[in-house]
């Protein structure tokens, strides 16, 4: 018996040993397969779906450039501190439906059971968005807090009234575009594998970001020294917590999901601030690294949220395991220096790095992005099929760790490259801006 057996065994619908199952009794349907997928057609589709998602990262940065001068974000300084971490959580919570919802619909449960599907992802992606908007507004909070040692109850409910309202007005609905994508998708015999979680990403960003600075400056505005609107908000999110989580949990597609869904959206969390720890030694050193290290990450988190996608996709259908280096995973590191140089060019065209143009600093950045691509590609590769041995869902599990994972690799070999750039002839501290 090898590891391709092994694979085939676990996707049948029976109860027996701790491995994620089919829905039970259901056979495996005929649908699309991975060894028929045209290359060249798989990575149009993934190219354009990550052009689109890098430009909606592009746009969200622009957004924030002109909302961080709104009163708001200038008075009550812990919204600016909310912004990464609500974005963070929130684009876990996309990418894994996304991901989710490719799974299903590769094995035919849109065609069969798309109103329990619905339902069933709605309250679930509620569910989370609410408790992980009380969790980004209590770490703004604290990290507010902790410097000056100084507590606003007043602030602390606009954060928390601000950050669940965005979650849960936010998470609704994308879910139905999220959805929409999906089925259209499939409908035109697009792979969703190769889309969703860049469109998700891409999406998820913006409108996070926009209604968080509308509905911030409106309660700003509106409340000034109450908590009784920011109460009554965070009073119906609690509310909405059981209610969904009860429905979530009784929906048999989504039951999985709610169970363990948790821990790697907070061990997310935990990874990506390490980062956040080593980016601010660098942009202190140099303070150009900002702007690029939005793209390293971005375009590497969206690399490999398609390939878990597509890995998960292939063990929930019963197909072979397939090498590290597999037609994926070459095809996603063909797109990288491409993506990366439009993107570059870009960040030059807008003015926000004069030196990105330079030979030398697109070998070296084009290195350490190769690098983090292919690197987290691996480890893809082994944790979507250790967590598939263990008996959790990939589409649940995987995407939030790699996702942190690319934040946390990418903003390290990033610093080690404007480090060698540095040493090799360029001493100003503005490197790259």
């Amino acid at each position: 018996m090898g590891r391709t057996s092994e694979f085939e065994s676990e996707t049948k619908t029976t109860n027996s040993a701790n491995t994620y199952r089919l829905i039970t009794n259901e056979e495996k349907p005929p649908d699309i397969k991975y060894e028929k997928e045209n290359s060249w057609v798989a990575g149009v589709q993934m190219f354009v779906s990550f052009l689109l998602a890098g430009f909606g990262m592009v746009a969200a940065s622009l957004l924030l450039d002109v909302v961080q001068h709104w009163d708001v974000f200038s008075k009550v300084s812990e919204v600016y501190i909310l912004v990464p971490a609500l974005l963070g959580l929130k684009g876990n919570l996309e990418m894994t439906l996304a991901s989710r919802l490719s799974t299903h619909a590769h094995l035919g449960h849109l065609d069969t059971n798309l109103g329990s599907l619905v339902v069933g992802n709605l309250c679930l992606i509620q569910c989370q968005a609410v408790l992980v908007g009380f969790l980004a507004a209590m770490a703004a909070v604290a990290m507010g807090w902790i410097p000056e040692g100084q507590f606003d109850i007043h602030h602390a409910s606009l954060l928390c009234a601000s950050s669940v309202l965005t979650a849960s007005s936010a998470s609704f609905v994308l879910g139905l575009i999220m959805i929409g994508v999906i089925v259209v998708s499939k409908k035109m015999h697009i792979n969703p594998d190769n889309i969703a979680t860049p469109i998700a990403a891409s999406l998820g960003d913006l409108t996070t970001l926009a209604l968080l600075s509308w509905i911030a400056s409106l309660l700003y505005k509106s409340i000034g020294t109450s908590i009784v609107l920011p109460s009554i908000i965070i009073t119906v999110g609690a509310l909405l917590v059981p209610v969904c989580g009860y429905i979530a949990w009784s929906n048999k597609f989504t039951k999985q999901a709610l169970d363990e869904g948790w821990v790697p959206v907070v061990s997310a969390m935990v990874i990506s601030s390490a980062g956040g720890l080593i980016l601010d030694h660098t942009v202190s050193v140099y303070t150009g690294i900002a702007v690029y290290q939005l793209v390293i990450n971005g375009i590497g988190g969206n690399m490999v949220a398609v390939h878990a996608s597509r890995l998960s996709t292939q063990l929930h259908t019963g197909q072979k395991e397939g090498s590290v280096i597999g037609s994926t995973t070459k095809l996603l590191l063909l797109m990288v220096i491409p993506g990366q140089l439009i993107f570059i060019y870009t960040i030059g065209y807008l003015r926000a790095g004069h030196t990105s143009t330079t030979p030398t600093f697109i070998l070296i950045y084009m290195s350490a992005a190769m690098l983090q691509v292919f690197l987290l590609l691996t480890i893809s590769h082994y944790m979507v099929a250790w967590m598939w041995r263990m008996g959790m869902d990939p589409d649940n599990s995987a995407i939030p760790y790699l996702t942190a994972l690319g934040d946390l690799l990418g903003t390290a070999l990033l610093g080690v490259a404007f480090s060698i750039l540095y040493a090799i002839g360029d001493k100003d501290s503005d490197l790259g801006d």
